[in-house]
């Protein structure tokens, strides 16, 4: 989408117990991320917003229910006919030329 970013991701588990940090992975994606457009764009400075709205998925249904309205944003946003059509959605098995 132009002005946002939807992700659906399970974190690692971490090393030291439990999973990696949410808020710590969301920070990287988005300096990182940053540093990418900048250095394309020329500029400097912040392009996110500091909030995030994460959600926990509970089960298949609630997966199911998130990853079809991530998948038709950009349909009922107008920016494609289908939703592989998008560019910048990116799904599992892509990578080995599957859409």
């Amino acid at each position: 989408m132009p002005d946002h970013v939807h992700l659906l991701a399970q974190p690692l588990p971490s090393p030291q117990g439990g999973a990696f940090n949410l808020a710590e992975i969301i920070h990287s994606v988005k300096r990182f991320s940053t540093h990418q457009i900048n250095k394309y764009r020329g500029g400097h400075g912040s392009l996110w917003q500091d909030e995030r709205y994460d959600r926990i998925v509970r089960d298949d249904a609630e997966f199911l229910e998130k990853w079809n309205y991530i998948r038709s944003n950009p349909v009922k946003a107008g920016l494609a006919e289908h939703p592989g059509d998008y560019p910048w959605l990116y799904e599992r098995g892509q990578e080995k030329g599957h859409r």
